[in-house]
């Protein structure tokens, strides 16, 4: 059966899951590549970005996973650019180049409606103005039997979690403090609304923890 699923989301010490002041040279926020030391040198994330080589092992095991499977993603606005307010054109196609690393229909939330975007490699950006449900019924209808992910930033995980619509949640806690950014878990009660732990592995580079919601 098709699961709703957040997976290799990076999480500071302090419960940080983006910095601050996010921009065009900042697409993660001050300091938000920190959370992601993991990811980078593996032959996951190299291949993602058309380069051989790459580390394998437990890091490179959550990340491949963390791809792996999904026949639709549902990214909020701020992971797609920084664009803010009505869209101005169509100049802005994504932080990714012509070829996301998506390669199946995205849903991206937001307040204004704009025409969908097709890139090279499967990807096509849907533009959705009718809410987080709305998107997770057509990511769900797009993605057959394969599982949808619920792909970033902060504020849309924040929001699927407390509408109790994930079903398991891959976080990657990172070794370092951002003392500022986006909160993740703040104010959710994780035991309250079913979620446990179901499995957890450490690395040099992170600690990773999966909860499912039972």
């Amino acid at each position: 059966m098709s699961k709703v699923r957040v997976a290799g989301f990076s999480v500071s010490l302090d419960g940080f899951g983006a910095g601050v002041e996010q921009s065009m040279d900042n697409p993660l926020g001050k300091r938000g590549p920190e959370l992601f030391q993991w990811f980078f040198p593996t032959r996951t994330f190299c291949a993602m970005a058309g380069k051989e080589g790459g580390s394998t092992g437990v890091d490179d095991g959550f990340a491949r996973r963390s791809m792996e499977g999904f026949g639709a993603f549902i990214l909020g606005r701020n992971m797609f650019g920084p664009v803010r307010g009505p869209w101005p054109d169509d100049s802005w196609k994504g932080w990714w180049g012509p070829n996301p690393p998506y390669h199946a229909p995205t849903y991206i939330l937001t307040h204004y409606e704009r025409e969908p975007l097709v890139m090279e490699g499967g990807t096509t950006f849907y533009f959705v103005t009718g809410g987080i449900e709305e998107a997770l019924r057509m990511a769900k209808e797009a993605a057959g039997d394969n599982d949808v992910k619920i792909g970033g930033g902060v504020s849309t995980v924040r929001q699927y979690l407390q509408a109790g619509l994930v079903d398991s949640l891959h976080l990657a806690l990172s070794p370092v403090a951002l003392g500022r950014g986006e909160a993740l878990l703040s104010g959710i009660d994780l035991r309250g609304v079913g979620y446990s732990v179901t499995d957890h592995k450490a690395t040099e580079k992170a600690t990773h923890v999966v909860l499912t919601k039972g």
